[in-house]
């Protein structure tokens, strides 16, 4: 995918109809609603090539990949997160930076990967494309990837690549756009309101409001006219689990670890600005400079912290930050 991007993409005239289309209902529908992107793409991909699964995958961590969207034979797939080996083709595109291709290796990456749906229907033709995170210092960064599979061979020749890997790049430029505005908000100063950081707080809020919409949609049609007593009874029951579940999502939260976030709370002011700085990996120097104090200020700063933590590196200091900062 790397090269000059305005170069002429060489597909045929009915596909280059189908992306211009596509381009403008992602940059207007889009921008904020990743399921509905991701379908989407599934969707355009699937009328310029045979797409019988198509997968999204996020790289999280060292060897970490979730799944946030799945589609397979004509069914949505739960997502799911799994931890890559070191031969499958999350790995081949780790070592490689480039689309991989059934073709590449007669699907031998592919089969050493985590099996999706029926072992004994696997896809005969496969196009998955990486997408990067662009990086200011040095390569971008692998961001995660989008499959496009037929259990049909041959399916997939070099216009329909060349298509599948433009429809990445618009995927890529929405998710690192998003990106580029996150890392904008956490230049901010940190404060005890802060909304630079995803919290667990705002992880369930989001989903209390979500589940709190599902319920509303059942109790809509329960009050539709001549619904019937078994659809009654169901939606009945999506409304009291509903409920269930917010009540439940509620009190998981009292079973978090608050210890890092009571050691954070521990600090002063000041020493928090600090740790959070050591949490993003800077040195004494660099603290120095960033905050506009001495050195010696700045080993103070850290000499205290870690007596109030009861540490003996900065590096563990950094860690219990970033587990407080993730909840």
């Amino acid at each position: 995918m790397d090269g000059d991007n305005t170069v002429p993409l060489r597909v045929d005239a009915e596909t280059a109809i189908i992306l211009r289309e596509a381009y403008h209902k992602i940059e207007t529908m889009f921008r904020s609603d990743h399921y509905g992107l991701y379908d989407y793409v599934r969707v355009v991909a699937g009328k310029v090539a045979p797409v019988d699964a198509f997968f999204v995958g996020l790289l999280q961590g060292a060897r970490r990949v979730r799944y946030p969207y799945g589609y397979l034979d004509g069914e949505y797939v739960d997502p799911a997160t799994h931890n890559y080996g070191p031969t499958g083709q999350t790995a081949w595109l780790v070592e490689h930076r480039q689309t991989y291709r059934f073709a590449d290796d007669g699907g031998v990456a592919l089969r050493a990967g985590v099996p999706v749906g029926d072992p004994r229907h696997r896809p005969a033709d496969v196009v998955t494309v990486p997408i990067f995170r662009p990086a200011k210092d040095g390569p971008d960064q692998l961001l995660g990837m989008l499959s496009m599979q037929s259990f049909t061979a041959r399916s997939y020749d070099e216009n329909a690549v060349r298509a599948f890997e433009w429809l990445c790049e618009v995927v890529q430029r929405v998710l690192t756009r998003e990106g580029e505005d996150r890392d904008a908000l956490r230049r901010l100063p940190a404060g005890d309101d802060s909304p630079n950081t995803l919290t667990s707080d705002h992880v369930m809020e989001y989903l209390t409001h979500r589940v709190a919409s599902i319920r509303e949609i059942a109790a809509e049609a329960l009050d539709e006219p001549e619904v019937s007593s078994a659809v009654q009874a169901h939606l009945e029951r999506i409304v009291d689990v509903t409920k269930h579940i917010q009540s439940e999502m509620i009190e998981m939260l009292m079973d978090t670890d608050e210890a890092p976030e009571r050691r954070f709370a521990s600090l002063t002011k000041a020493q928090q600005g600090v740790a959070l700085l050591l949490a993003d990996g800077l040195d004494n120097d660099q603290l120095a400079a960033e905050l506009g104090v001495s050195l010696n200020t700045v080993k103070t700063h850290l000499s205290a912290i870690l007596r109030k933590y009861g540490l003996r590196y900065r590096a563990q200091v950094a860690d219990d930050v970033r587990r407080y900062l993730a909840r």
